[in-house]
């Protein structure tokens, strides 16, 4: 685009997301629906491409078909213009071997640079729930000369020991990238606060391959971005850090401003489900002035028939909700809820078919899931447990084509 740097965008989208089973046990993890309309890739991709970064990279390695497919349906962008979102497998260039780690994913498709020759590249993961404007971070990149610029968000010390944690000087330079400290560093204004990484990079491009090629010749390394190769451009003094809550996204509101979730379990993906259906939304989806993007199916709009009803609640299109009653859940298109039936606090995803007189409370039912007249979901834990996965917090998960008994 006339006037911006030259930017290419990696999206790390390879990743196996054995916490989040068996929302993965068929799928990529950034290809799990979120939110009734999307899936978790269309978040990332939505703040690159509102930003204005429309040459995109995404490195795909387990179970991509419904990724890959995702991708190229949804996302299709102006190649008259130069435009592209493309997924990108693991291609085995350099030998016969799947990627070892994010570094290494990138490392095996440094062609995709070459090809393309940008100035800078911005290195993003596939899988958290926010909003963000990425040029924002790639303009301080810029102006403080960094060679690797690391995104970071404030969280209380006490909590910050579950990420990895950067410690940085008043100028913003980092002088530590710490994975899950048990003392996590400060931040320079505010020692009770902590800056937890992201997982979201801007590299100058020709530090970013240098130090690529230095990590693929290190034995010892494990060629992760955030485990190997930032502490390693922290210990040459290359590394600077973007604190986020200074993202001014448009149309944010007091509320949602600074909203990040990693969905990586199952409690969290159910968690940040539950921000979005109060009447003033933790995370709000109605935002259209950064919006999230998606393909939509083609369906009708959703119905509420015979005094069915919902509450607090967010309803897909082609979804019948026939006398019954939803509160405080989230059900994508093409659900049916059907006479006497009660869904509480949960999540359904396409095409799930809830019985009559059936109770769903505090689950996530999975594509194409069957509650059959009468069951119960989410009442009996000691019943739950043996016949289905429950999280740690007691959400009753059912996988894609479960037939609850």
């Amino acid at each position: 685009m006339k006037g911006q740097p030259h930017v290419l965008g990696i999206v790390l989208a390879g990743g196996e997301g054995k916490r989040l089973w068996p929302l993965t046990a068929d799928r990529a993890k950034p290809a799990v629906p979120f939110g009734g309309n999307y899936r978790l890739i269309d978040f990332v991709l939505s703040n690159l491409v509102n930003a204005g970064y429309i040459r995109i990279c995404v490195l795909t390695q387990y179970k991509s078909h419904s990724l890959d497919r995702h991708i190229t349906t949804a996302w299709r962008l102006s190649s008259m213009l130069g435009q592209y979102i493309t997924p990108v497998p693991a291609q085995q260039r350099l030998g016969p071997r799947w990627y070892t780690g994010s570094a290494d994913a990138i490392f095996q498709s440094l062609n995709l640079v070459y090809d393309e020759a940008p100035e800078y590249i911005v290195v993003f993961g596939a899988d958290h729930v926010y909003r963000m404007d990425p040029s924002q971070m790639v303009e301080q990149h810029i102006a403080t000369g960094a060679g690797v610029t690391v995104a970071g968000i404030r969280v209380p010390r006490e909590q910050a020991s579950a990420f990895g944690c950067i410690g940085a000087d008043v100028s913003g330079r980092i002088t530590e990238f710490l994975e899950k400290p048990v003392r996590p560093p400060g931040t320079p204004d505010d020692p009770e606060m902590a800056f937890a990484s992201m997982g979201n990079y801007v590299f100058t491009t020709k530090l970013l391959v240098s130090a690529l090629r230095a990590d693929a010749t290190n034995q010892d390394s494990n060629h992760d971005m955030g485990g190997d190769v930032i502490p390693m451009l922290v210990d040459c003094g290359e590394a600077s850090v973007y604190d986020f809550a200074d993202n001014v996204v448009p149309g944010a509101t007091d509320r949602d401003c600074g909203y990040w979730r990693d969905v990586g379990t199952l409690d969290a993906y159910y968690d940040a489900h539950m921000d979005l259906v109060s009447v003033h939304p933790v995370f709000n989806l109605y935002n259209q002035a950064w919006a999230i993007r998606t393909a939509m199916p083609p369906l009708p709009p959703a119905k509420f028939v015979q005094g069915g009803s919902a509450q607090e609640s967010i309803v897909g299109a082609g979804s019948i909700v026939s006398a019954a009653h939803v509160s405080h859940s989230v059900l994508s298109g093409d659900v049916v809820v059907e006479a006497g039936a009660h869904v509480e606090g949960s999540v359904l995803m396409p095409g799930v078919r809830v019985g009559k007189g059936a109770i769903v409370r505090r689950a996530i039912l999975d594509k194409n899931v069957v509650i059959p007249d009468g069951a119960q979901v989410g009442m009996d834990a000691g019943l739950d447990r043996e016949r289905y996965t429950v999280s740690g917090g007691g959400v009753v998960v059912l996988g894609k084509g479960a037939h609850a008994e």
